[in-house]
């Protein structure tokens, strides 16, 4: 009974269980210890794009957490300033960390 009645004020709030189960302040402190924001920031373009802008580019996608996913933990080439780098990878291996700062990245 308890659960119907969460399920219906998550419904009525217009939560998911996504935006609920997703801890920013994790997820921003394993971006910094990965040394994101070293290229990326939160608005601001430096080497790499904002993660706003990421937000936007990913918006409504059905894969964008698989992309962004794959993107922040194989290493993939990426174009910085005309030369061709590797992305960095994410400090952790952890399918629910990289999946809590993918979702961070797309709340932006």
């Amino acid at each position: 009974m308890r659960l119907t009645q969460l399920l219906l004020v998550m419904t009525a709030l217009g939560l998911s269980d996504n935006s609920l189960a997703m801890d920013e302040a994790a997820a921003e402190s394993l971006a910094r210890k990965s040394g994101c924001f070293k290229c990326h920031a939160v608005e601001k373009k430096k080497d790499g794009p904002p993660y706003k802008e990421i937000a936007g580019k990913w918006k409504g996608k059905p894969d964008a957490e698989q992309k962004l996913s794959t993107h922040i933990t194989t290493a993939p080439k990426v174009k910085i300033e005309g030369k061709e780098e590797e992305h960095e990878q994410l400090k952790s291996k952890d399918p629910a960390e990289v999946k809590n700062v993918v979702q961070w990245i797309l709340s932006r």
